[in-house]
């Protein structure tokens, strides 16, 4: 499958280095536009038949986002480029989105470029673009995409009870009673949810502060959740838990 790409970075040297190694070393790919800036990628995107854009996060004349939400309809697959701006990212991966962090490293872009050759959903991709330009807009992130085995499942943060661990898995509890398993470890999330009132309460357990009921102290102190499951909690995590409680 033939890629068309167009990359949308304000440095000159990496916007080159970025088309060097899409040309030299990821097979299929064409670049056929170069934009340095908002206004220029305006310009180009909607004129062409673009299949993915290397979308920088920050420009010096706004932001990759600042472009997705003032075109007309996104019919191409997006990777972001970023060096930093921590709170972009943990939006991107809400999304459960590609990134890639500069300098790009080789590796990392082909297998980004790999992914975005296979056929996707175009309706959930779009979905998860939306999830993406909503939570950017907002001082904490409120919804997160889940890529399940047979698609993505997109859950508002304020409904998840707990997450549990099982192995390299992790299984989303939510208030409606609906369980989502995930194949990624609970450490990843436990980064992506602490700043919304989420706290990693044990090994096998990240839990919404928002939805904890009561906390047992007998047979070595547990946690019972409003939907009444049991939440074991480590010794070492008790005086954080009760301090967060307060």
């Amino acid at each position: 499958m033939q890629l068309k790409a167009i990359i949308v970075e304000d440095e000159k040297h990496s916007r080159e280095t970025l088309k060097n190694l899409l040309e030299k070393f990821c097979e299929g790919v064409g670049v056929i536009g170069l934009a340095s800036s908002v206004k220029e990628a305006l310009d180009i995107i909607p004129k062409s038949n673009v299949d993915v854009v290397f979308m920088d996060i920050e420009l010096q004349s706004g932001t990759g986002f600042d472009i997705l939400t003032q075109l007309p309809e996104i019919n191409f697959e997006v990777i972001f480029t970023t060096a930093f701006d921590q709170y972009a990212i943990k939006a991107v991966k809400f999304s459960s989105l590609d990134y890639l962090l500069k300098p790009i490293d080789l590796e990392e872009l082909q297998l980004a470029v790999e992914k975005a050759k296979k056929v996707k959903n175009k309706e959930e991709y779009n979905q998860q673009l939306k999830t993406l330009l909503q939570n950017i807009k907002q001082p904490k992130l409120s919804k997160i995409c889940l890529a399940t085995s047979d698609g993505f499942e997109f859950i508002n943060t304020q409904d998840i009870l707990y997450c549990e661990a099982g192995g390299s898995y992790t299984t989303f509890v939510l208030s409606d009673g609906k369980k989502i398993l995930v194949s990624k470890h609970l450490k990843e999330y436990e980064n992506l949810l602490t700043d919304n009132h989420f706290m990693r309460v044990h090994n096998s357990y990240l839990i919404n502060l928002k939805e904890v009921k009561k906390y047992v102290k007998s047979d070595g102190g547990y946690i019972v959740m409003n939907n009444k499951d049991i939440v074991s909690i480590s010794r070492s995590k008790k005086d954080a838990f009760l301090d967060a409680m307060q």
